[in-house]
């Protein structure tokens, strides 16, 4: 479990300012004041960091590889960052897992570092409580990922421990997801309601995040921390948390829905009203000058150099499977075309010097047998000069307000087979009519299921919105997956807008896949960590919290 200074990212990262890039990343490297020296006004530089390096190898392709392949979103038989978690076959060897590990453990390593050396500053309580509760969010964050994926896990606050002694015991499932739900609400108590610096977390951000937290929660309680994971209901506390969280952010006003839902993943448009948290990524960099700060989905998306404009384009067979082309309703053309490049569409800010570009890859007759990736792809430099070699010049959404008005209908629909309730069905709604889709009398839970399929698809949210079902009601999700067919190539045909059909003259082909058991809510531990740390296979140890818990959030 390797770490890195603090102050390294910090000079890197204030090291590849643009002119372009978001201005809390503008800073000047303080690699020499620490202790009394930092003052409040060097606080903001400690977390800039937080934004992007850390969670860099997370981002690069086990974001998309696990949220989207593993959901099956996603179909790349010849990536080896995709096809494992798509066929069920993911093991401790598999590249982009051991990254994530890596790549989490990084973010709450150096969240600690900024908390202890915030805590020695001469700065204000006020000004170190907010600063502390920005790397909270982050550390919260992160331990929400590895609870979620790796069960038990090490908690640690303290930086230097594990640097020292990396041969522990973990700590249970339940303490980890209690740990950082602790350090959520904690960010969303001492976080400022606005903040002077687009891309930064404010209040509502970490609310936001508490909405997911407490519906995922909710299930697992009711389970007994997992011991019955066929119980079949939430816990009723949870979900009214979940439903408190959400309210808070929509009450407060400061975020908005976006009118356009193709509008979300132009570069124009990052940081825009809907944003919540998003990794923050330096435009302008290549690969080569800039690797570690890029948004690097690019490369793995564009299935060809007349989108990129260079070699960095391998998404010939990054493509759209059967079972989520057919998830789309057949009008809802606007979030399959903003996510998936079909036959016939037309893309105008890709390629502008020629017009724009055309999908008509794969032809037969008048269709097209594939579909590759839109969402991500954004051209090259000169279609935006923010754009480079591996940089599609995207900040990543880990929390936009559509997910948080889900969350509320969700936590609204509670237990109920199917609910009515007209607040439900307003925020369930607005994100079904942004997208040109007409709105609902009456809502289910398979309604918001396939509500959150789509509008995030490719966004590397679909796998935790399965595993949380499973929570406590495991087995229904098992027969979901099962459904899904994955062993199985189904060729279609794709006319424009949605029309899909079986393509009898394809051969269907066949691949492996693993065996679809409760095993797989879980990931393996990295087989390095294990070998490093092989307390990691004994039973976990009960984390002792220290800190009172805080309970007035919501007066």
């Amino acid at each position: 479990m390797k770490t890195k200074n603090i102050f390294y990212s910090l000079c890197i990262a204030s090291g590849l300012v643009l002119n372009s890039c978001n201005d809390f990343l503008d800073i000047q490297p303080n690699n020499l004041i620490t202790g009394s020296s930092l003052t409040t006004e060097n606080l903001s530089s400690l977390t800039a960091p937080l934004y992007n390096r850390v969670w860099f190898d997370f981002n690069d392709k086990f974001y998309f590889g696990l949220g989207d392949g593993m959901s099956y979103n996603l179909y790349a038989p010849y990536s080896d960052y995709v096809y494992p978690f798509g066929d069920l076959s993911v093991t401790g060897l598999t590249g982009p897992l051991v990254s994530a590990w890596a790549s989490l453990y990084v973010v709450v390593q150096q969240s600690n570092k900024v908390i202890k050396s915030i805590n020695e500053s001469s700065a204000s309580q006020e000004a170190k409580n907010q600063y502390i509760a920005e790397a909270r969010f982050m550390r919260g964050t992160a331990y929400w990922y590895l609870a979620s994926l790796w069960g038990n896990v090490i908690i640690t606050e303290d930086p230097s421990p594990l640097a020292t002694n990396p041969i522990v015991n973990s700590n249970p499932q339940k303490d980890a997801f209690e740990f950082a739900i602790r350090d959520m609400e904690f960010a969303a108590k001492y976080l400022p309601e606005t903040v002077g610096q687009a891309g930064r977390v404010n209040r509502y951000s970490a609310f936001g995040m508490l909405s997911r937290f407490y519906l995922a929660y909710s299930g697992f309680v009711a389970s007994n921390y997992g011991e019955n994971p066929n119980v079949g209901t939430r816990d009723i506390n949870y979900l009214n948390l979940a439903k408190k969280a959400a309210e808070e952010v929509i009450n407060s006003g400061t975020f908005k829905l976006m009118d356009n839902y193709p509008d979300l993943f132009k570069v124009e448009n990052n940081n825009n009203s809907e944003s919540m948290f998003a990794f923050q990524w330096v435009p302008g960099l290549s690969s080569s000058t800039g690797y570690g700060v890029i948004n690097t989905h690019q490369a793995y998306f564009a299935y060809s150099s007349e989108i990129t404009g260079d070699d960095a384009a391998w998404g010939d067979w990054t493509r759209c499977p059967y079972d989520m082309i057919k998830e789309y309703e057949k009008n809802d053309t606007i979030r399959r075309k903003a996510t998936w490049m079909g036959y016939g569409d037309h893309y105008p800010e890709i390629n502008k010097a020629n017009g724009g570009i055309t999908y008509n890859r794969n032809v037969s007759g008048n269709s097209s047998t594939t579909l590759n990736v839109k969402k991500g792809v954004t051209g090259s430099s000169k279609d935006n000069p923010a754009i480079a070699r591996m940089n599609s010049a995207l900040d990543n959404y880990m929390l936009r307000l559509a997910e948080v008005y889900l969350n509320y209908s969700e936590a609204i629909l509670g237990n109920d087979a199917s609910t009515t309730d007209a607040i439900a069905l307003k925020y369930f709604n607005d994100v079904r009519t942004r997208a040109g889709m007409p709105a609902k009398t009456s809502i289910t839970w398979e309604d918001i299921r396939h509500e959150r399929r789509v509008e995030f698809c490719m966004e590397g949210r679909y796998w935790y919105d399965l595993l949380n079902r499973a929570y406590f009601k495991q087995q229904e999700v098992i027969n979901y997956i099962i459904s899904q067919n994955r062993g199985t190539i189904t060729p279609y045909l794709f006319s424009a807008p949605n029309n899909l059909r079986i393509d009898e003259e394809q051969d269907a082909g066949t691949r492996a896949i693993g065996n679809v058991t409760p095993a797989i809510f879980l990931l393996p531990y990295p087989e390095s960590e294990l070998i490093q740390n092989p307390k990691l296979a004994d039973d976990p140890v009960p984390y002792i919290f220290t800190e009172e818990k805080i309970t007035d959030l919501f007066e």
